[in-house]
């Protein structure tokens, strides 16, 4: 059993470590790749081999990869949940600090009495009055999204004496035990922005979130609201927000996703895309991704997909035997269909788990004895099935 690793980007050599040199052949650039280890290259352009099996996304966000289309070929996508969540909280917690107080402002102007010599104390004294902003403590912080980073930026919040709403409609479980009792749950998204003072996103780019910040719910915000944008780019409607900006209405924005239109601006703070930028994020999403990929390929298991439901077994591959990795459409009897080639085969199925997600279901099929190529190929023409992978024990 080999596996072809393309790199997309550089990742932190603690994930590629994990990867057995006897079994993983991992290159920046070859023909045919099992998989793709990816972090922010732009996938839309590419051209996808019918070799690649899965696509491991080493952070959270998965903009930058052709899901519906990776999809439609039974391609897993995986991302790393959590494994930057400590760095982009403090780096929020910087920008709710720096968008309060204008100490970037400051510095700048600080540096420009270089060369005032003995006159530099008095004239920062003198000068100080114009950057003074306002304290977190009391006030209200509303945080969209309460997946890992919402819930700690909240929790942290807290600590800061600040009143936290959150809001999120599909709050899990794991994530409501994990606030502060203290944090409040606003029913609806108007809710939160009609009582917040500042407001931070956590949420992911999707059809219905994109554009989310606009004019008609900047409209219902405070007057002098700031607002954090670490999550991603387009859930602001950047033409809306300049002009909520030059009326007053938003009294600054820190963003991770700098644009021209925002470049100069001195209510706009531009951060470089600086969340995950530290080297314990780096690594944890590494090896997050290569543990997610490794399981898959040579185990069959889904954990962390985007795409594809949760599918995980502790069995072993039956001695001799082969197990079948089998994505298709989420239609009835498609089961049925795979239990008679495997008979008609005259192989016995060991065990079998059938797991779906919306339009796509997946199945793991433990077999007594070895698939033969041709059974493989009769499963893959079944109408709706997008993927068959034996592994062989």
């Amino acid at each position: 059993m080999e596996f072809k690793i393309q790199t997309l980007n550089k990742i932190a050599k603690c994930g590629l470590n994990l990867l057995d040199r006897d079994i993983y052949e991992v290159a920046s650039d070859m023909n045919n790749p099992d998989a793709y280890l990816v972090r922010s290259q732009d996938m839309h352009s590419m051209n996808i081999p019918e070799s690649v099996k899965a696509v491991a996304r080493a952070g959270a966000g998965t903009n930058n990869i052709p899901i519906p289309e990776l999809t439609e070929k039974g391609v897993v996508v995986f991302n790393t949940p959590g494994a930057n969540a400590n760095a982009v909280k403090e780096l929020v917690m910087l920008s709710l600090l720096i968008a309060s107080r204008p100490v970037v402002a400051a510095n700048k102007w600080a540096n420009e009495l270089a060369g005032k010599g003995d006159e530099i104390p008095d004239l920062a004294e003198k000068g100080k009055s114009q950057f003074v902003g306002p304290e977190l403590k009391g006030k209200t912080l509303g945080v969209i999204g309460l997946g890992a980073i919402g819930a700690m930026v909240a929790n942290l919040a807290i600590k800061f004496g600040m009143e936290v709403i959150g809001y999120d409609p599909f709050l899990s479980v794991n994530a409501a035990w994990s606030l502060d009792h203290n944090v409040k749950h606003a029913e609806t998204l108007d809710t939160l922005l009609t009582k917040s003072d500042y407001v931070t996103l956590h949420v992911p780019q999707t059809n219905d979130t994109k554009g989310m910040i606009n004019a008609n719910t900047l409209k219902i915000m405070k007057n002098g609201v700031r607002i954090l944008n670490l999550a991603r780019g387009g859930l602001v409607n950047n033409a809306d927000i300049l002009d909520a900006i030059a009326s007053g209405k938003v009294a600054a924005l820190v963003t991770d996703f700098a644009a021209e239109e925002f470049i100069g601006n001195p209510k706009i703070i531009c951060l470089p895309h600086l969340g995950a930028s530290t080297p314990e994020a780096e690594e944890n999403c590494a090896e997050m991704a290569v543990k997610e990929l490794r399981d898959f390929l040579e185990n069959g298991n889904i954990v962390n997909s985007v795409n594809f439901p949760r599918t995980v077994t502790d069995n072993p591959i039956p001695a001799g035997g082969t197990r079948l990795c089998v994505s298709h459409k989420n239609e009835p009897g498609m089961v049925s269909k795979f239990t008679t080639i495997l008979g008609e085969a005259k192989l016995n199925i060991a065990g079998m788990i059938n797991q779906n997600r919306g339009d796509i279901a997946y199945n793991i099929i433990d077999v007594d004895g070895v698939v033969q190529n041709e059974t493989v190929e009769s499963l893959a023409a079944i109408e709706g099935v997008t993927k068959v992978r034996p592994i062989y024990a």
